[in-house]
């Protein structure tokens, strides 16, 4: 990225969440959400196009020490923005699912705490949630990532976390408690047993000579010093009986793909996946994200 130029990313993506896909690149998401009369979940699949847009920041960040010298950080700002793929909206428009602002930061390596070099997502959700996902950047392998499997599956709260299935997973069984199956055209059930299939098919057939991958949480990956959170407004809180619906954790893995065309070319590729989970009614909600984005020319 050219200093002072945004550097944007978009595809399809997977949205899914029991509470998607973009252009040139995918986005899914399969999350459950809470349900219409009559049922407590609705299980929320959609195809997405995601476009995420990153610019850099000039300059170093200063940060203070006291019990170690002044360190600096450098950073980029992103906005992602996702919509429906095959939805129309009120206004005419595909139906917008999606806007985040945030940045990423380079944390160098500290004493104190004793830290290797580590990277923090900062982000901002319109629903009143803002987090902050540290982790680390790991070395570049020059192959394809391996992908592992994640799941929607919620769980209890309370340990041993026990998994509690729930009949909406099931493509091949009709109801009113999942998205219509003419909104979700190239959703299959292997997505939905495990949506990061849909990030092993965007691979299929590229040639990718270089990986960098990128872990973060909101929790401690190296504990007790990696730092991170969520903050959420007091209605997803709630009181009581709560929450109503609280964002309590985030992890995420992001790989920069360096591929190349049978012509030679170079381009570039982003892959995530993302899980937050959501806690209501006593179970912990998994809300998973992946998207396969290819770097814009110009």
């Amino acid at each position: 990225m050219k200093r002072g130029q945004p550097a944007i990313y978009s595809g399809p993506s997977l949205f899914l969440r029991a509470h998607g896909r973009g252009t040139d690149s995918t986005r899914y998401g399969v999350h459950f959400r809470g349900g219409p009369p009559g049922q407590d979940r609705f299980l929320e699949l959609n195809e997405t196009n995601e476009t995420l847009q990153f610019t850099e920041i000039p300059g170093d960040i200063p940060n203070r020490g006291l019990l170690q010298p002044d360190i600096n950080l450098n950073g980029l700002t992103y906005l992602q923005q996702v919509q429906d793929a095959n939805v129309i909206g009120p206004n005419g428009e595909l139906a917008g699912i999606h806007v985040e602002p945030g940045i990423w930061v380079h944390v160098p390596v500290t004493t104190n705490p004793q830290e290797p070099t580590t990277v923090a997502r900062l982000a901002n959700i319109p629903h009143g949630t803002s987090l902050v996902a540290q982790g680390t950047a790991l070395p570049p392998i020059n192959t394809a990532p391996n992908i592992a499997a994640v799941s929607i599956t919620p769980f209890t709260i309370a340990p041993p976390h026990n998994p509690v299935p729930f009949p909406e997973t099931n493509l091949a069984i009709p109801t009113q408690f999942r998205t219509e199956p003419e909104d979700i055209p190239r959703v299959t059930q292997a997505m939905v047993n495990d949506p990061n299939t849909a990030l092993r098919l965007g691979l299929q057939g590229k040639n990718v000579i270089s990986t960098v991958t990128l872990k973060i949480s909101t929790l401690p990956l190296n504990p007790p010093t990696s730092g991170g959170g969520t903050s959420n407004i007091a209605f997803l809180q709630g009181a009581g009986g709560g929450p109503n619906a609280l964002a309590a954790q985030m992890d995420a893995i992001f790989w920069l793909e360096t591929l190349e065309e049978p012509d030679g070319r170079i381009l570039h590729q982003l892959q995530y996946t993302q899980t937050v989970l959501l806690n209501f009614n006593n179970l912990s909600w998994p809300h998973v994200s992946v998207a396969t984005l290819i770097k814009q020319s110009g």
